[in-house]
């Protein structure tokens, strides 16, 4: 009765009550999983413990769904009271809305998305997922654009521009929303564009701010660019944000400068000195009333391998030196697994979290990297065996973080490249590169790894190997329960101390997606999104080739739970 007269307090909403307010409310029910990463700090944990350690065994399939639409299917779903919002691949192609413990239809979104926009979308044409407030439902789209849509009937109540996706700039993540404010990124770091985040009003669907993440030269920080480059230095924010409540704070990751070749946008070596970029690579945290930046950790100052630093910043309190801290956590693409205090900026650690041999460490008190310089490619320097290769450590598939273990669950890579610059000139809609880059695999005889991370000790606790790269993402519960998928598609349920494989079951194509759970009618339910990724594997050579083989291409939303 408790969570029927939650649900009945959200449908009840009144347009006075703040956005955030309703969004608080849904994300402290924890039988709905309300937002991308379950709460604003992305921790993709759920204190849900029906499923358990004692009988993941008998977890069986509640329902199946097709989402009609084949390549990349990303979408982790959102569910709010008793229904279930998840968004296909293609632009979304659709957004549906399922009652979430049969999955029975209740509405079909299908927006007009232009034929020509897998040319402008780096790394295919996925869709991470919708985001909910005040009886909307919020969706970014490979257009550029942005729509809202009554939760309830689907109908679409206001589309805003975002951004030309003609340029190379398409919308793959789902927005973050606080208060009255929807904000959004969007992509487009390989195509030379100048990233941007962007605040829209709830109700209206109208801009109310924009804050590029690469200043003009007359803007604080221009002068870290050589020239005019950063009219096209990339830095686009385009996964997902995170948000502190307390000290009204919101963070997002910023992917790789533009050009890849670092003589066009620095000094082409090590030695950048004030060259490095900003603020690309890095994390922001920013005011989402203004869109002020407050302070900024630049990951990979002046970088030369697409070390994208776009990967989600994951909020907890830890206790660190007899302290508790508020801390940000984030597995950057560079592979070094960084803490710092979320209120301050400033960096606790960051350590090694895969094999990583361009940079020696990451010094906290500089707060730059100690690289090797044999490992920085640039003119007339190729550099050999780089680890890891452009894909990152971790790529956007989300970790979890649960409290209750104190590990941080990271499905990681083992990829290594080489790396040679070449001449490149910027053309509006086109890859604006200027590198070579083969793949090779990287050392001990496994290309994926899933890690369980101790974030204050800074060290790997247990693992699961995987032949290939790109697994899934995770969700971790109060049921001591980490849930992973992979390439191969086989859906796991993992003891979260342990890292004991429960349960396993093979869903006939690969796993990016992270999973969710939620409980309806006093039943638990998981569910995740299948449909390998496409358009990645041709980034990555032989190694890609065995992606592509490990799976078919699929298109489906499982939901299971225990009978």
């Amino acid at each position: 009765m408790a969570s029927i007269s939650m649900i009945a307090m959200l449908a009840a909403v009144t347009p006075g009550v703040r956005a955030n307010d309703s969004l608080l409310k849904a994300q402290s029910d924890s039988n709905q999983w309300a937002v991308a990463g379950h709460d604003y700090g992305n921790t993709r944990f759920s204190p849900l413990k029906q499923i358990n350690t004692e009988n993941a065994g008998k977890l069986t399939l509640a329902y199946s769904f097709s989402l009609a639409s084949l390549r990349s299917n990303e979408s982790s779903p959102i569910v709010v009271g008793n229904t279930l919002y998840v968004s296909s691949s293609w632009g979304p192609k659709y957004v549906y809305a399922l009652d979430a413990a049969t999955g029975q239809r209740k509405w079909t979104w299908e927006p007009e998305i232009p034929d020509d926009v897998l040319q402008y979308a780096c790394c295919d044409v996925n869709n991470r997922g919708v985001s909910y407030a005040d009886g909307k439902i919020f969706v970014g789209r490979l257009d550029g654009k942005l729509t809202a849509l009554d939760a309830a009937t689907g109908k679409s109540l206001w589309t805003a521009k975002v951004v030309d996706y003609k340029q190379g700039s398409v919308i793959t993540s789902p927005p973050l929303v606080v208060r009255d404010k929807v904000i959004t990124g969007f992509g487009g770091g390989e195509y030379g564009v100048r990233g941007a985040l962007l605040a829209f009003d709830i109700n209206t669907g109208k801009q109310v701010w924009q804050t590029y993440t690469v200043p003009s030269p007359d803007e604080p920080g221009g002068d870290t660019w050589k020239g005019d480059s950063a009219q096209h230095g990339g830095g686009a924010a385009w996964l997902v944000g995170s948000y502190d409540p307390k000290s009204d704070t919101v963070y997002w990751g910023t992917s790789n400068p533009g050009p890849w070749n670092t003589a066009v946008r620095s000094t082409g070596d090590g030695n950048f000195g004030k060259l490095t970029n900003l603020y690309t690579a890095s994390t922001l945290a920013l005011d989402p009333n203004t869109g002020k930046i407050k302070w900024h950790i630049q990951t990979t100052p002046a970088d030369a391998w697409d070390y994208d630093g776009v990967n989600e910043a994951v909020l907890a309190d830890l206790k660190i030196g007899g302290s508790t801290v508020p801390a940000l956590m984030k597995a950057d693409r560079n592979g070094f697994f960084f803490v710092a205090n979320r209120e301050t900026g400033k960096v606790l650690s960051a350590e090694k979290y895969v094999f990583s041999n361009w940079a020696k460490k990451w010094d906290v008190t500089t707060m730059r990297t100690v690289e090797d310089p044999d490992k920085r490619p640039g003119p007339n320097h190729p550099a050999k065996d780089i680890c890891p290769n452009l894909i990152g450590g971790k790529n956007w598939q989300p970790m979890s973080f649960n409290p209750q273990t104190g590990l941080v669950y990271i499905p990681s890579n083992n990829v290594c490249m080489d790396w040679s610059v070449s001449d490149v000139a910027y053309k509006r809609g086109v890859f604006y590169l200027g590198a070579e880059f083969p793949t090779k695999e990287g050392p001990g005889g496994f290309l994926g790894e899933l890690v369980a991370w101790d974030p204050v000790a800074q060290k790997k606790v247990w693992s699961i190997k995987e032949d290939l790269p790109f697994n899934g993402g995770t969700l971790t519960t109060g049921g001591g329960l980490v849930f992973a998928g992979n390439i191969h598609g086989d859906f796991r349920a993992i003891d979260a101390k342990s890292g004991k494989v429960l349960w396993s079951r093979n869903l006939g194509s690969g796993i990016g997606a992270g999973p969710v759970t939620y409980q309806v009618d006093g039943k638990q339910y998981v569910a995740i999104v299948v449909g390998r990724t496409a358009a990645l594997p041709a980034f990555l050579g032989e190694v890609g080739k065995k992606m592509t083989a490990a799976a078919p291409e699929g298109g489906s939303l499982f939901v299971f739970s225990v009978q």
